[in-house]
């Protein structure tokens, strides 16, 4: 497969700098990424069913991490725009409920559908010794009494676990949205109607690079000792700092993917203090 396809993921993490970087309102947002996502989608299954693939891990390898990362932001998108668009009020105790029930919903779906389920525990494990059967075309089991959605995939370009992958990455990031609704000490907009105490203290650098190293203080356990959530030592920088990080766990996903360097910000700062130090000696 040629090497436009193996930067699918780094384009979406570029378009969706750039639309965030527009100050839209969320609705708008995510219309434009499901526009986008969905003509990207069709355009890589154009590509797959002329070019196919060189090998067999090649096919392995887009249909359990290329394609679901498209697919289950585009569901992703979809969902939020269709959330947004049917909220009933921008604030107060309906708007809460509104939320919670969101929520309460993806969480029955999730028990009910997804974290159950054998492929599940297969895939969050991280192995890989089934991945001939999972995501190979032509290989669905009817036997398995799969959800009736599998009749509708186009078996050229689906090995229809690849769609169930899409939907944990879906699900995992309306999960940290909607926790965003409706906790409003972790909403990035109520973060910037904070009071400012540090007007000359601002971050120059990408959000993606701030969201770079609350990760790996979050990891190290550097900050009370591992004993604080991400989402806390987040909404402490996004108030010293004043800058809304938005979806931390969307942000994160891509990072994971990024071709080259994963942490990249962070060897930079290493390679700066090195140089730094090196002037002092």
């Amino acid at each position: 497969m040629n090497h436009s396809l193996q930067t699918i993921i780094l384009e979406i993490h570029n378009k969706e700098d750039k639309v965030s970087s527009q100050n839209k309102r969320l609705i708008d947002e995510a219309y434009e990424m499901t526009l986008y996502l969905q003509e990207l989608l069709f355009s890589v299954k154009e590509f797959v069913i002329k070019e196919g693939f060189k090998d067999e891990a090649e096919e392995t390898h887009f249909f359990r991490t290329v394609k679901p990362q498209i697919l289950g932001k585009l569901i992703y998108y979809n969902k939020v725009y269709r959330i947004e668009t049917t909220c009933p009020v921008s604030n107060g105790k309906m708007y809460y409920s509104y939320f919670s029930a969101q929520l309460a919903h993806l969480k029955r779906e999730y028990i009910e559908h997804i974290c159950n389920t054998d492929f599940y525990r297969y895939y969050r494990s991280g192995r890989t010794d089934r991945d001939d059967t999972y995501f190979k075309r032509g290989h669905i089991n009817y036997h398995d009494g799969l959800n009736s959605i599998v009749f509708e995939i186009d078996p050229t370009f689906s090995t229809f676990y690849d769609y169930k992958i899409a939907r944990i990455i879906a699900n995992e990031l309306l999960y940290t949205y909607l926790l965003t609704k409706i906790n409003p000490d972790e909403n990035p907009d109520m973060v910037m109607q904070k009071p400012e105490s540090t007007k000359d203290v601002f971050w120059t650098e990408s959000k993606n690079a701030l969201i770079e190293l609350i990760y790996a203080l979050y990891a190290s356990g550097a900050i009370s000792h591992g004993k604080i959530g991400i989402r806390k030592i987040s909404l402490m920088f996004q108030i010293l700092f004043r800058i809304p990080l938005g979806d931390l766990h969307h942000a994160f996903h891509r990072m994971k993917t990024r071709s080259g360097s994963k942490a990249a910000f962070l060897d930079q700062l290493k390679q700066s203090l090195e140089e730094y130090m090196d002037k002092d000696l």
